[in-house]
């Protein structure tokens, strides 16, 4: 067998690849929009953009198998106007993190998972959460990568009945006729591809 006909990638190239789809939706978020409604209804976008923050920085620590905590979510955003770089750089650590060697190996976490699976659930937040954000916001959808669509969408049929059941995804949506692997992705997670909210 030819092992260069199938190509894996670790989960910091994925991430990576997430990465540079997400920074400039972030960059191009006003703060103008950081009260406005997203497809996570219980976000507004300030509140989505801090819950971001801070699954990137605690999932750096998961990266290195040390404990994280999500009890209490800081307000990134009312530390000051610059929290768009902050963010990008926090995003830059998250790829270093989970690029690192071993990240990848064993398990991690309080419920000590696989660490890829973790490493995958911190690629599907930076990549719907930056969905959610353009939609919010007015942008064009970031969109994502083929790769990391493949990777998330084995992640998700794992995660999937645990996160409903926590109201980490809601209910599937019905999905849109024609509709691509990343709405089909979104639709998985109770997101309707075509939501509008913002323009309602």
């Amino acid at each position: 067998m030819d092992t260069n006909s199938v190509r894996t990638h670790g989960i910091g190239e994925l991430l990576a690849m997430a990465r540079d789809r997400a920074v400039p939706v972030v960059r191009g978020i006003p703060g103008s929009a950081l009260g406005a409604p997203t497809p996570c209804a219980e976000y507004d976008v300030k509140d989505l953009v801090n819950h971001l923050f801070q699954v990137i920085v605690q999932f750096q620590r998961l990266a290195a198998k040390e404990a994280s905590d999500f009890g209490e979510t800081p307000d990134r955003v009312a530390e000051g106007p610059e929290w768009r770089e902050r963010l990008a750089q926090e995003a830059d650590r998250l790829v270093a993190a989970w690029s690192a060697p071993g990240a990848e190996e064993g398990t991690t976490g309080g419920m000590n998972l696989p660490a890829r699976l973790v490493g995958s659930m911190a690629l599907l937040d930076l990549t719907v959460h930056v969905w959610d954000l353009a939609r919010a916001t007015g942008q064009d959808e970031p969109g994502a990568d083929e790769a990391v669509v493949a990777e998330l969408a084995g992640a998700v049929d794992e995660l999937a009945p645990t996160a409903r059941r926590m109201g980490v995804f809601g209910e599937p949506v019905p999905e849109p006729a024609g509709a691509s692997a990343f709405e089909r992705l979104l639709a998985r997670t109770g997101r309707d591809p075509h939501w509008a909210g913002a323009r309602e």
